[in-house]
Protein backbone atom coordinates (compact mmCIF):
# COMPACT_ATOMS: atom_id res chain seq x y z
CA UNK A 1 0.00 0.00 0.00
CA UNK A 2 1.52 3.23 -1.07
CA UNK A 3 1.38 6.37 1.36
CA UNK A 4 2.63 9.00 3.92
CA UNK A 5 2.84 7.17 6.86
CA UNK A 6 3.66 8.28 10.54
CA UNK A 7 6.90 10.55 9.19
CA UNK A 8 6.84 13.21 11.70
CA UNK A 9 5.96 16.67 10.37
CA UNK A 10 5.32 19.83 11.96
CA UNK A 11 2.58 20.05 14.78
CA UNK A 12 0.32 22.90 13.80
CA UNK A 13 0.27 25.59 16.46
CA UNK A 14 -2.40 25.78 18.86
CA UNK A 15 -5.26 28.79 17.59
CA UNK A 16 -5.17 31.72 19.22
CA UNK A 17 -8.11 34.18 19.70
CA UNK A 18 -8.20 37.68 17.99
CA UNK A 19 -9.12 38.69 21.44
CA UNK A 20 -6.00 37.46 23.04
CA UNK A 21 -3.80 39.04 19.92
CA UNK A 22 -5.52 42.57 20.90
CA UNK A 23 -4.95 41.61 24.44
CA UNK A 24 -8.41 42.49 25.02
CA UNK A 25 -11.18 40.67 27.31
CA UNK A 26 -14.51 40.94 24.86
CA UNK A 27 -14.79 38.56 22.08
CA UNK A 28 -13.92 40.11 18.94
CA UNK A 29 -14.59 37.73 16.35
CA UNK A 30 -17.87 37.91 17.79
CA UNK A 31 -17.93 41.75 17.83
CA UNK A 32 -17.03 41.78 14.36
CA UNK A 33 -20.01 39.04 13.28
CA UNK A 34 -22.99 41.15 14.84
CA UNK A 35 -21.29 44.33 13.14
CA UNK A 36 -21.33 42.53 9.73
CA UNK A 37 -24.63 41.08 10.24
CA UNK A 38 -25.82 45.02 11.31
CA UNK A 39 -29.51 44.59 12.83
CA UNK A 40 -29.49 46.78 15.19
CA UNK A 41 -33.09 47.41 15.70
CA UNK A 42 -33.73 44.92 18.32
CA UNK A 43 -30.99 46.42 20.41
CA UNK A 44 -32.53 50.06 19.69
CA UNK A 45 -35.32 51.68 20.99
CA UNK A 46 -37.41 55.00 21.38
CA UNK A 47 -37.64 54.64 24.90
CA UNK A 48 -34.68 54.90 27.74
CA UNK A 49 -33.44 52.46 29.88
CA UNK A 50 -36.30 51.61 33.04
CA UNK A 51 -32.72 52.96 35.40
CA UNK A 52 -33.05 56.30 33.78
CA UNK A 53 -36.80 56.38 33.93
CA UNK A 54 -35.76 56.23 37.90
CA UNK A 55 -33.31 58.82 38.12
CA UNK A 56 -35.17 61.26 36.23
CA UNK A 57 -38.73 60.91 38.01
CA UNK A 58 -36.90 61.78 41.73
Amino acid sequence: MSGRGKTGGKARAKAKTRSSRAGLQFPVGRVHRLLRKGNYAQRVGPAPPSTWRLCWST
